[in-house]
């Protein structure tokens, strides 16, 4: 009589190590790059980053490359200071890193600057707290009524707003979300430079609903040539 043989023992996968560096990319983007968000976008700067050689670090589970925005941004929006950390699993020096990844930016994006960055800091998008925007307004807008209307906006106790929201509507304050506004020439244009918050509860403040209460307070309707994210502050003091 033959032996009965035990089945097969499944063999686990080996334990990935833990990544060794992290780098803090600036990454601009122009207004024109392609329109893509979500999972596109991911795809798209997953295979960048397969591509770049680097020795990305994947978490176990994941077979796609690590790459962490610090927010969203809106599409067809520019953007010149936007975080974004890469988790490597070797040490790797900051030229071979910058040319790597000079060598692989997808379409409409450009690398401004990197940080070899604190392996053990918080995630990136739990860091963030504010944004910079610089809305430039097409036309001749009357400046010294924007000027007036933007201190009306930040001496505001509330700014009862109404926000689109799945099939229907909420209102919303826009005061807690607005640290900043203010009017300045730009490129031949008048721009307002604008901070909004991003809050855990509340949400976060978007530059369009600035204009609209701008607008509610002005004589002539505003119109928008473009509106640029200029960096996203940080807790940790980055930006």
């Amino acid at each position: 009589m033959e032996p009965v043989s035990a089945p097969d023992t499944p063999v686990p996968d080996p334990p990935v190590p833990p990544a060794r560096q992290r780098w803090r990319l600036v990454l601009a983007r122009s207004a024109d790059a392609p329109r893509l968000a979500g999972r596109e976008l991911a795809d798209l700067w997953d295979a960048a980053m397969d591509s770049s050689g680097l020795p990305v670090h994947r978490p176990a589970g994941r077979i796609r490359a690590r790459l962490a925005f610090g927010a969203p941004i809106q599409l067809g929006m520019g953007a010149e200071r936007e975080p974004a950390d890469l988790f490597l699993s070797e040490l790797a020096p900051l030229w071979r890193v910058r040319d790597a990844l000079v060598s692989v930016m997808p379409e409409g994006w450009r690398l401004v600057d990197l940080f070899d960055t604190w392996m053990g800091g918080p995630a990136l998008a739990g860091l963030v707290v504010a944004a910079d925007y610089r809305i430039e307004l097409a036309g001749e807008p009357d400046l010294a009524q924007l000027k007036a209307v933007a201190a009306q906006l930040l001496a505001a106790g509330e700014l009862p707003r109404v926000r689109a929201k799945g099939d229907g509507t909420v209102r919303y304050d826009l005061r807690p979300l607005l640290a900043d506004v203010s009017v300045h020439p730009a490129t031949g244009r008048i721009a307002l430079r604008v901070r909004t918050r991003f809050h855990p509860t509340l949400g976060t403040g978007r530059p369009e609903e600035v204009v609209a209460a701008i607008d509610d307070r002005t004589e002539a309707v505003l119109e928008v040539a473009r509106i640029v994210r200029e960096r996203l502050i940080l807790s940790d003091g980055w930006s």
